[in-house]
C-alpha cells in the first residue's frame, strides 16, 4: 500500500515533498510515461491526428485507461506550457491511485468495520484535499472518487491534504453506483449528504459505512442517491442554506465517528 505515497527527495538532510508536474507534451515523453509506469489521468489528442506515433500513444492509453479527449489545436496551445506539445499532452497524477479491495483491506488488517468516502463528481482540488484530510483524522480507511467529471489527484490536491494523502488511499473508478452496489453485497451500508433527508442525529451511522458527499453545485446525483442506503441532513440555523462540501464532509464525519465511539 505504500505505492501510492509521493516520490519524495532528500535535501539538505530533510525530506521534502516532490510534487509531479502536472503536464506532459510531446510524443516521446507522453509515449515513455506511459511505459514507465506514470498514472495518467487524461489524455489530449490533435483531433484527426492518426499517424503511427500517436496510434502508439492512445493504445497505451487505452491499456491504462486514461481518459483520451480528441481536441482542436488552439485547445492543445492554451495547454501547451512549452509550445511543443506535437500534438498530444498528457494530464498525470500527482500520485497513484489504489484499487477498492485496498482500503477494504486496510479495515480487515486493522479489524475494523470499513469507513469509506465516496465523491460524486467533486470538481474543486481544494475541497478533494481538505475532504482526505478530513478522511484521514476521522479514521476512515480510504476515499474513492468517479473517473470523469471529477478532480483527480493533482499537485493542488495533495498540498490541501497536508500530508494526509500519504496515509489515506484514494480509489478511482468508472461509476460510482455500481461501486455502491458492489460493496453493499459486502456487507456495507450507504448514507449521502442532502438537505431534504433526515437530521443525522436521528439516523444509525455505525458499522460497515460508506459516506457519499455530492458535487459543490449539485448535490449528490440522482442514481447514486437512490443507492443510498439513508439520506442524511445537517442541522442548519443561519441565513444561507448550504455548507460547503469538504464542510459538509466534515460535519457528517464527525457524526459518524462519536456514534462509532460511543457504541465502542
Amino acid at each position: 500500500m505504500d505505492n501510492y505515497n509521493k516520490d519524495k527527495i532528500e535535501k539538505d538532510g530533510a525530506e521534502t515533498e516532490k510534487f509531479h508536474e502536472n503536464y506532459i507534451e510531446g510524443r516521446n515523453a507522453v509515449l515513455e510515461a506511459y511505459r514507465s509506469g506514470k498514472t495518467i489521468d487524461k489524455l489530449f489528442v490533435l483531433d484527426g491526428c492518426q499517424d503511427g506515433p500517436v496510434k502508439s500513444i492512445t493504445r497505451e492509453a487505452r491499456k491504462h485507461d486514461s481518459i483520451i479527449n480528441y481536441v482542436s489545436k488552439e485547445r492543445l496551445d492554451q495547454l501547451s506550457e512549452t509550445g511543443k506539445h506535437q500534438g498530444v499532452i498528457a494530464v498525470s497524477a500527482a500520485y497513484s491511485y489504489a484499487e477498492v479491495e485496498d482500503i477494504l483491506q486496510i479495515a480487515r488488517d486493522k479489524g475494523e468495520a470499513p469507513f469509506v468516502f465516496i465523491l460524486d463528481g467533486i470538481e474543486d482540488p481544494h475541497n478533494l484535499g481538505a475532504i482526505i484530510r478530513t478522511a484521514n483524522l476521522a479514521g476512515a480507511h480510504g476515499v474513492i472518487i468517479p473517473k470523469r467529471r471529477a478532480v483527480g489527484l493533482t499537485p493542488t490536491v495533495a498540498k490541501t491534504s497536508a500530508g494526509a494523502i500519504n496515509y489515506t488511499p484514494v480509489a478511482k473508478v468508472t461509476n460510482i453506483s455500481n461501486t455502491i452496489k458492489e460493496l453493499k453485497d459486502q456487507g456495507m451500508w450507504f448514507v449521502c449528504a442532502d438537505m431534504g433527508g433526515t437530521e443525522m442525529y436521528g439516523l444509525n451511522l455505525t458499522g460497515s459505512i460508506g459516506l457519499v458527499i455530492g458535487n459543490e453545485g449539485d448535490g449528490v446525483s440522482k442514481l447514486v442517491k437512490e443507492n443510498c442506503d439513508m439520506v442524511a441532513s445537517i442541522p442548519m440555523k443561519g441565513d444561507i442554506d448550504s455548507l460547503n462540501a469538504s464542510v459538509a464532509a466534515g460535519v457528517l464525519a464527525y457524526e459518524i465517528v462519536r456514534q462509532r465511539l460511543k457504541k465502542g
